[in-house]
């Protein structure tokens, strides 16, 4: 399982379709990890349902805050590596420092990650 850290929020001012945007790069890289074998993880497909179930009625209220950040930080405690996007992004340079604590490869470039058939070649070798 891969993580996709960078840029949600960061740089849009609140502005739903920069948001929006954002999300899409976050996306088109989990695209093209589950194309090279892996299951990508975004930290926001498990944050903003919770969220809403737990009362939040926008982004960045209190509710929402209580589930964006820690939810990555969660997901990193099942992750084997990161990927890290680019675009200036907080909570993703801490996702980088968490995954770099707990051990986990961390690539700044999606064509970097292997293809998972050919780890587990090398993981039989």
């Amino acid at each position: 399982m891969i993580l996709i850290a960078g840029p949600y929020r960061s740089g849009t001012g609140g502005d739903a379709a920069l948001i929006g945007r954002n999300l899409c790069r976050l996306e088109e890289a989990a695209l093209a990890i589950y194309r090279r074998g892996h299951i990508p993880m975004i930290g926001e497909w498990l944050a903003l349902p919770l969220a809403r179930a737990a009362g939040s009625s926008r982004l960045g209220d209190a509710i929402s805050e209580e589930f964006l950040y820690p939810a990555s930080r969660r997901l990193l405690s099942h992750c084997d590596a990161v990927v890290r996007i680019s675009g200036e992004s907080n909570g993703a340079d801490e996702d980088l420092r968490v995954a770099q604590c707990l051990g986990l490869r961390v690539y700044h470039d999606i064509d970097d990650v292997l293809p998972a058939h050919a780890i587990d070649v090398q993981a039989s070798d």
